[in-house]
């Protein structure tokens, strides 16, 4: 039989009974399954885990904060948070925070579930006993400041149960699945484990005292970089890749690294490198399949809007007032619904790396006043004062100019969305040296502060207060949009009082000229 105590969360009953027979039929006989995040927590306060497994969506606490719950009362023990694809940041995330020992995206395979929960339960099985060591540590310390007379008798207990914990340290360290190495902050690698040797396709010599940029691959950045510039103890880096010479093939990866001497001036990290390349071909697969189903979807949707529309501008008979308040009504819920394909599309499209900018010279003050003044009559309908300033008149830059467009329609229409009758929205234009800067500012109800970070996600639905019932992609292709340029884009906010969205680009303005007075 299988041991370990596990407890399964999950708001779904069904969902809970199947895991607990496959418990049943794995040889698990100490399973504990619940449907509410609150009764679990009361349990594993009474009984300590080995593994906790719980799913990401639940009504009355959501996974990320079971999970955090959980590490405060047994930091030791694995946790594995079951995700949709569309919280996979979250779970990410959720790695940093709560010390996640891996999430599983659904659906998954049986056996690889099985592994999972087998090796999560000998991982907490291990950090229990390497934490038992430790405090054995602490007490050896003391009882030899106690019992100086008995040293070596002492020293010798203590190094044999050392030996013993470096030995399964060891262990974990050559036999790991994941390549390990331990590398200074100049990114010099110091010592790896046989699967790093085997994912980058050298030997131990070849890779001790070489730099990991070397060997590792970033899109955008270098690991050296990184860790110099790193203020935290830990780092998760995504879209690396190795360039294996033996299978003359490009290796995705994901590399994590945590601090060994957090204490010490001198700086080493331990990295973990993890092949993520059939992670990589679902991800494709599933992409494509969006990509595929919106873009088909658009033939069909474009068909039915005109066909509407002719029937609303009378051109096949006069229509009753109800029979135009329906067709009306359906018009309105394709035009949705076409936005809502054509932003799915574009979301791909910046995913893949398959939109290419098209960058122009164009007067920049020219598009904010075209954006102004198709907004305007909305803002007028809510008698919201609405206002451009900008000493700009003659500045043009060079960018994508359709794709700004979209960025500044998008700020600008959720400001006026989101202020309420009789506010004031104000847009604000200006350049530093060859810097443009634009910011859009609302008195509208304003975001906690808690959900700031979440704001620029890709299907974020706004924040607790339920700022936002789009579909989470505007301020995510605003993102996007802004840096494939190069630039930055940001939120302040402050609750009850208002909103500030910016966004910069350096070196693109070409000539700027001020309006004195």
């Amino acid at each position: 039989m299988n041991k370990g105590k596990i407890v399964i969360v999950d708001d779904e009953k069904m969902f809970t009974s199947a895991l607990k027979v496959l418990m049943r039929v794995e040889g698990f006989t100490d399973a504990h399954c619940f449907n509410s995040p609150k009764e679990a927590l009361d349990f594993i306060k009474n009984n300590k885990p080995d593994l906790v497994v719980s799913d990401f969506l639940m009504p009355d606490m959501n996974g990320l904060e079971f999970l955090t719950e959980v590490n405060k009362l047994y930091p030791e023990v694995s946790k594995i948070l079951l995700t949709g694809y569309a919280d996979k940041e979250n779970a990410i995330k959720a790695i940093n925070e709560v010390g996640l020992y891996r999430y599983i995206e659904k659906p998954w395979k049986d056996n690889d579930l099985i592994i999972d929960i087998k090796n999560g339960i000998e991982r907490s099985y291990l950090l229990s006993e390497l934490r038992q060591k430790i405090d054995e540590l602490e007490i050896a310390k003391k009882e030899l400041e106690k019992y100086s007379h008995n040293l070596e008798e002492i020293v010798e207990e203590r190094t044999a149960d050392l030996k013993q914990s470096n030995a399964k340290l060891e262990g974990l360290f050559n036999y790991c699945a994941d390549g390990i190495l331990i590398i200074n902050e100049d990114g010099i690698i110091e010592q790896v484990n046989p699967a790093c040797e085997n994912m980058i396709g050298h030997i131990n010599t070849k890779l001790i005292n070489s730099s990991i940029d070397d060997f590792l691959f970033g899109k955008k950045t270098f690991i050296s970089k990184e860790l110099h510039s790193l203020e935290a103890n830990e780092l998760m880096l995504r879209d690396f890749f190795i360039k294996n010479p033996f299978s003359n093939s490009e290796i995705p990866v994901d590399v994590s690294f945590a601090r060994i001497n957090p204490d010490d001036e001198y700086k080493r990290f331990v990295g973990v490198i993890r092949d993520v390349t059939e992670q990589k071909k679902a991800d494709k697969l599933r992409d494509d399949f969006i990509a595929t189903l919106t873009h088909d979807l658009r033939t069909p949707l474009l068909a039915a809007i005109q066909t509407l529309k002719f029937f609303l501008d009378g051109a096949l008979g006069e229509l009753t007032e109800q029979q135009k308040l329906l067709l009306s009504t359906m018009y309105k819920s394709n035009e949705d619904l076409l936005g809502l394909v054509n932003a799915l599309l574009e979301v791909y499209k910046y995913d893949a790396d398959k939109l290419v900018l098209t960058k122009t010279n164009f007067n920049i003050a020219d598009l904010v006043n075209q954006v102004y003044n198709e907004l305007l009559p909305l803002a007028q309908s809510k008698k919201i004062d609405f206002t451009v300033e900008t000493e700009l008149t003659d500045t043009e830059i060079n960018a994508d100019r359709s794709e700004l467009r979209r960025v500044i329609c998008n700020l600008c229409g959720n400001a006026i969305n989101y202020t309420q009758e009789g506010g004031k929205v104000t847009v604000t234009l200006k350049a530093e040296e060859n810097d443009l800067i634009f910011s859009v500012a609302d008195n509208g109800s304003g975001i906690p502060q808690e959900d700031i970070p979440n704001m620029f996600q890709r299907f974020s639905q706004g924040t607790t207060k339920k700022r936002s019932t789009g579909t989470g992609l505007g301020l995510y292709l605003s993102r996007q949009i802004i840096e494939s340029h190069g630039g930055k884009i940001w939120l302040e906010s402050i609750l009850n009082k208002g909103s500030e969205f910016s966004f910069l680009l350096t070196d693109v303005v070409l000539q700027k000229s001020k309006i004195n007075g």
